[in-house]
C-alpha cells in the first residue's frame, strides 16, 4: 500500500474513533428570533424559612420562569439563594449572579404591600436587577415607589431582557454585596 493510502486510512480510523469515543455535548447556545441566547443556568431557591410568604415566593419563581429564557428558578438544594422571612422591610443582598438572600419583611405586607410583588422584586435582585423608583406600576423593580394599590408581579420588557443579558454573561447593572432595602424611605431615592 502506498504511504499515501495508509496515513488516509489511519486519518479515517481516528476520526471514526473520535465519532464514536467522545459522547455527544449538548449545545450551549439556542437562536431564538435570530438571537443567540446562553444556555438556560437553572438556580436553586430555598424558602422553608419563607413562612407565610413561601406561596408568594413559589408564585414569583414561575413568573419569572414564563418570563426569561436563560435562567430557571426551582425550589431545592443546595440552594444558590435562600428566602426568610421577618419583620422588617424587604430586602434582598445578591452576593454575586444568581446568588444570596431575599428578606420577605412583614412590615411592607402590614402596610398593604402585596406579597407576590414583593417576592418577584426582591427576586430580581438576586437575578442581576438594580433597584429603579420609577413611581410606575408597570415597573416591577420600581418596588415601593409604586404605592401599595400596586399589585403587578411581573417584570417588564425591559427588565426581562436585561435578566437574559445578565445571564447571557453581560455585566449586570447591580452592586454585589449590598443590601437592597425596598421601603418608604429608600422608595423616594
Amino acid at each position: 500500500m502506498s504511504r499515501i493510502i495508509r496515513l488516509s486510512v489511519a486519518f479515517l480510523l481516528g476520526l471514526a474513533f473520535l465519532v464514536t469515543a467522545v459522547p455527544a455535548q449538548a449545545t450551549t447556545t439556542h437562536e431564538t428570533a435570530g438571537h443567540t441566547a446562553a444556555a438556560v443556568r437553572v438556580l436553586r431557591y430555598d424558602a422553608s424559612r419563607a413562612a407565610e410568604f413561601r406561596s408568594a415566593v413559589d408564585q414569583a419563581a414561575r413568573l419569572w420562569n414564563s418570563s426569561v429564557t436563560n435562567v430557571r428558578l426551582v425550589a431545592g438544594s443546595p440552594a444558590d439563594f435562600v428566602v426568610v422571612a421577618d419583620n422588617g422591610w424587604p430586602r434582598a443582598q445578591p452576593t454575586s449572579l444568581g446568588r444570596g438572600t431575599v428578606w420577605m419583611g412583614r412590615q411592607a405586607t402590614a402596610e398593604g404591600h402585596n406579597p407576590l410583588r414583593i417576592a418577584a422584586h426582591e427576586i430580581g435582585h438576586i437575578l442581576g436587577l438594580p433597584d429603579r423608583r420609577t413611581g410606575r406600576c408597570t415597573d416591577l423593580m420600581s418596588g415601593a415607589s409604586a404605592g401599595t394599590s400596586c399589585t403587578n408581579a411581573n417584570p417588564n420588557t425591559a427588565e426581562r431582557a436585561e435578566v437574559n443579558r445578565n445571564f447571557a454573561g453581560f455585566a449586570p447593572a447591580i452592586e454585589f454585596g449590598r443590601t437592597y432595602v425596598d421601603s418608604p424611605e429608600t422608595a423616594t431615592r
